[in-house]
């Protein structure tokens, strides 16, 4: 059984070869996806030396960044935010991946605390439509990029998006190249962001070949999911 250093050191290996394979000038982030694991889990790779972790629900990653506060960690909200979250997610979190629609902006910025830096922002797209995902339709992403970019409080970093997973890895490469373009339009109005957050354990390959800067990956670094935790 490998330890958590050679299961982190085997994925980052492999985000590097995807990276110089498609060219890449800069490196891609990885986010640890810490839904459902256990804080004693989180410790373990981060002792490793994995620094960034993504949560799905506001309350759960606030109790894991309370148990591990000596570590002086980097928390990402990656699930749906509620709007009754909101205060919480803005004192609880350094990125709020899943901003979908403008009434969460000035909830978040008014929750900032004082003398914190300003709360890193994606704004998630529903790039493929799907009824039953979070994110905006892609026509909306200028708006709420704008909206976000004028809030004192949070800083517009990027897009977000979970393609609609097809077993055809041609129609997931597609969305993620859509998302990619997405991403350039919005930097032309906004050349601040940096971040494409996109691809997953089973397919961030893809999305690095289509201009992921960072990518979510939980399972190839834990394993198996554990039951779902909820809000």
């Amino acid at each position: 059984m490998e330890t958590p250093e050679q299961t982190l050191r085997g994925v980052l290996q492999t985000i590097e070869n995807a990276a110089k394979l498609a060219g890449r000038p800069r490196a891609v982030n990885l986010l640890a996806v810490s839904k459902t694991r256990s804080a004693g889990e989180v410790r373990a790779l981060a002792a490793a030396g994995q620094r960034a972790f993504g949560e799905n629900y506001v309350r759960e990653g606030a109790t894991k960044a309370a148990e591990l506060a000596d570590l002086g960690l980097q928390w990402h909200l990656i699930g749906h935010l509620q709007s009754n979250k909101c205060r919480e997610a803005a004192e609880v979190f350094d990125w709020v991946q899943s901003l979908d629609r403008a009434k969460l902006v000035p909830a978040l910025d008014k929750a900032r605390p004082a003398g914190r830096p300003p709360l890193n922002i994606l704004v998630q797209v529903n790039v493929d439509g799907e009824a039953s995902k979070s994110g905006c339709a892609p026509d909306q992403v200028p708006a709420l990029a704008d909206a976000v970019a004028a809030a004192p409080h949070l800083r517009l970093r990027g897009l977000m998006a979970i393609p609609a997973p097809h077993p055809d890895p041609a129609r997931r490469r597609d969305a993620f190249g859509r998302l990619r373009a997405l991403f350039v339009q919005t930097a032309a109005r906004h050349p601040e962001i940096d971040t494409l957050s996109m691809g997953m354990s089973e397919d961030f390959e893809l999305a690095i070949a289509e201009g992921a800067t960072l990518v979510r990956i939980g399972t190839a670094l834990f394993g198996p999911r554990a039951v779902a935790a909820r809000d």
